[in-house]
């Protein structure tokens, strides 16, 4: 490896700076170092119990801030319009195209759009919404079984994204608009808006049309209103709209700087779960004895059953020995039934997060393996899909066309994003035998308890295992139980967050408290790519621009078929250290 930083890689420097600066993000506390964690990485170098100690300390921030959002006007506000959308009868039609049956009425829904994380967020508010209707089908009347097509979402690149990562498209608002207007968002809906940081351009997008065309809208993000304000035009227009009502969540920085699918998104599930729960159960008030009092109090609960001595052993052990398999260059699959969309949220996210393989499809054998994969052994892969949402799968078809029109993302090298229906079927997620998962490497099967055993699933996990080379147990704390389950799937997410995180930073992967083997699949990637080479080597932002965007280049200039794919910033970094 030896390169010099080329004219090309210094014109790219120079024109994200001049260019670019509305992803320009150092300034929000999301993308800054936490100091209660700062000692991440010195920690788990002590010792994995510690490591795990270090990082939940930063989860104890979201109750401090969520105690005040309950009990404000804004909280009300959410739940009161999400009650009058499941109560709203049929409308009439706008002009746009519907996605319903009926051509003569469209039905008011409760709507959440996000990216990324949030994305994926989305996707799981609405599948925990619809599983409700599935689970207690026999105590509900035909009428209140309707309710069930009451909630949808908008991911970002559409369902397609949940398993794997759409890159860029999360810089283009036009591709969000895109996406609420094939919902036929309109007069009736309430429309949640999520964004980690508070900044994502297509998720704003969707929000910008959701009020031109009469949503009920509400803004969720991470970060302090006026600075997002001061320095971002996309976020001013949206904050300032008298039609939207922001509810900043901000709870501090992240336990992992710029890991925004920690805190950031774990407040984001608990508003917006805690929300839809007292909507239901307020048009549904016989639930009401099943959710909690105080919601501050229940997920503090949830919190100390993850810190208390034997659970975080369960963390700590499951994370040495994912560390241990992983630098053998073992791999893992996940067996999962009702968490399975809790799981694709975490395994997803560690590939940008940590440069790691992504899913691979049965059309992508040239490609590494991803370190880790998540099935569930009941139900062949499009029969999968079908019980994970409950629904239809949504996945974006455009066109050359759609693409070439003004705002929309850019097509990499003119070829069409393979982001279909078609393709998503190509990830074998079901209970189809997949020897690549096992075959010429160390491999161990994991199955994911949650709660009471489930004879059906762990006998139909065990006999899918049988030819991986160990079988595993991994338990998630037993949590209350609640009509949406929000108790547990933030369980799952928290303990999930906390096992593939500390993975990585016991493999070496964190620097600090900071993500030092980040991906830079997207503007504000690249942002914090420069911003953690500026920091590390004490170099200019500028000087750390070139030389990420000459690593960048010599990565691309690579032939990588079968293996994995390096991190440009740890490239950049490695070439500094050597240059000194």
């Amino acid at each position: 490896m030896d390169f010099e930083i080329s004219q090309s890689a210094k014109s790219k420097a120079r024109d994200f700076i001049d260019n670019e600066k509305q992803f320009q993000l150092g300034f929000l506390p999301t993308e800054q170092s936490n100091p209660i964690t700062a000692t991440l990485e010195e920690d788990f170098n002590r010792s994995t119990l510690a490591g795990v100690q270090c990082l939940q300390r930063g989860d104890r921030q979201i109750p401090i801030a969520m105690r005040h959002v309950f009990v404000s006007p804004e909280f009300a506000k959410i739940v009161d319009s999400m009650v009058e959308t499941l109560t709203c009868p049929p409308l009439a039609h706008s002009c746009t195209p519907a996605p319903t049956k009926n051509s003569n009425s469209r039905i008011p829904r409760i709507i959440f759009s996000g990216c990324g994380a949030t994305g994926r967020l989305s996707i799981l508010l609405e599948s925990m919404w619809r599983d409700f209707f599935h689970r207690r089908a026999a105590e509900l009347t035909p009428e209140e079984l309707k309710l069930a097509d009451r909630s949808v979402s908008i991911m970002t690149g559409g369902d397609f994204a949940l398993i794997k990562s759409v890159e860029s498209f999360e810089d283009f608002a036009e591709g969000g608009r895109r996406q609420a207007a094939a919902l036929n968002v309109g007069e009736g809906d309430t429309f949640v808006a999520i964004t980690e940081g508070g900044e994502t351009s297509s998720v704003l997008g969707s929000l910008a049309y959701a009020v031109e065309h009469g949503a009920k809208c509400f803004l969720v993000f991470n970060n302090p209103a006026d600075l997002l304000r001061k320095h971002l035009d996309r976020c001013r227009e949206a904050i300032d709209n008298p039609s939207v009502t922001v509810i900043d969540l901000y709870c501090g920085s992240m336990s992992l700087a710029g890991s925004t699918r920690l805190q950031a998104t774990s407040s984001e599930q608990l508003l917006c779960s805690c929300a839809l729960e007292a909507a239901l159960c307020r048009v549904l008030p016989r639930f009401m004895k099943e959710t909690a009092d105080d919601y501050t109090l229940a997920f503090e609960s949830v919190l100390s059953k993850l810190e208390s001595p034997a659970v975080r052993k369960n963390i700590a052990d499951a994370i040495d020995f994912e560390r241990s398999l992983y630098s053998r260059k073992g791999r893992v699959t996940y067996f999962a039934d009702d968490c399975m969309l809790d799981l694709f949220t975490d395994t997803t996210e560690r590939s940008p997060t940590f440069m790691l393989p992504p899913f691979r499809s049965t059309d992508e054998n040239d490609l590494a393996q991803s370190w880790a994969f998540v099935k569930n052994p009941l139900y062949a892969t499009e029969s999968c899909w079908d019980a994970l949402f409950h629904r239809d799968v949504r996945c974006l078809e455009w066109t050359a066309d759609d693409y070439a029109e003004p705002g929309m993302p850019p097509l990499a090298g003119g070829r069409l994003p393979q982001i279909g229906r078609k393709c998503l079927m190509k990830y074998p997620i079901g209970g189809e035998d997949t020897s690549e998962r096992y075959q010429g490497c160390e491999s161990v099967a994991v199955i994911v308890r949650v709660g009471l055993p489930d004879a059906v699933f762990e006998t139909a996990a065990r006999a899918k295992s049988e030819n991986f080379g160990e079988v595993r147990l991994l338990e998630v704390a037993s949590v209350d139980s609640s009509p949406l389950e929000v108790w547990k799937h933030l369980a799952v997410k928290l303990t999930f967050n906390t096992l593939s995180t500390g993975t990585m930073a016991a493999m070496g992967r964190v620097s600090g408290n900071w993500m030092s083997w980040v991906s830079i699949s997207n503007k504000k990637l690249v942002d914090r790519g420069i911003r953690l080479i500026s920091e590390l080597g004490r170099i200019s932002y500028e000087e750390a621009a070139q030389r990420l965007f000459a690593a960048d280049e010599w990565v691309e200039s690579q032939d990588w078929t079968g293996r994995e794919e390096p991190c440009a910033v740890q490239i950049a970094l490695e070439q500094f250290a050597r240059s000194r």
